[in-house]
């Protein structure tokens, strides 16, 4: 990972979610890559986004995977975005035809919940 930065959004594990990835393996991955960030850019603020699994794989798995973000984000010192398809997951007008990916009008307010959390950080490092 090179370069300069200040702030780094990491957002991963939707299409873990998706394939119904064990929350360990999840958990283990998200930690690792907040881990080498820290490592490498150990200046860098880093926002996790929270990312939710669909409710098809069932209530103890969401909530299992819906702690993973939280949970490496308490452990590492980071800060969690809220959910950036908040508004957006499961409504049919705002996603492409595979009914999972945000089309145009659905970019604009992922975009928007990306930047309620990411306006303040960078402002607080101006």
């Amino acid at each position: 990972m090179g370069g300069s930065f200040d702030v780094v959004v990491v957002e991963t594990g939707a299409n873990d979610g998706l394939r119904g990835t064990p929350v360990a393996t999840i958990e283990r991955n998200v930690r690792e890559i907040v881990r080498r960030i820290q490592t490498e850019h150990p200046t860098a603020t880093i926002l996790l986004a929270q990312m939710e699994a669909p409710p098809n794989l069932g209530t103890e798995y969401t909530a299992a995977f819906r702690s993973v973000f939280p949970t490496v984000a308490r452990e590492r010192g980071v800060a969690v975005l809220p959910f950036i398809l908040n508004g957006v997951a499961g409504v049919q007008s705002l996603n492409q035809g595979d009914g999972i990916h945000p089309n145009q009008r659905g970019e604009h307010i992922v975009a928007d919940n990306i930047w309620r959390g990411l306006e303040p950080v960078l402002r607080a490092r101006m």
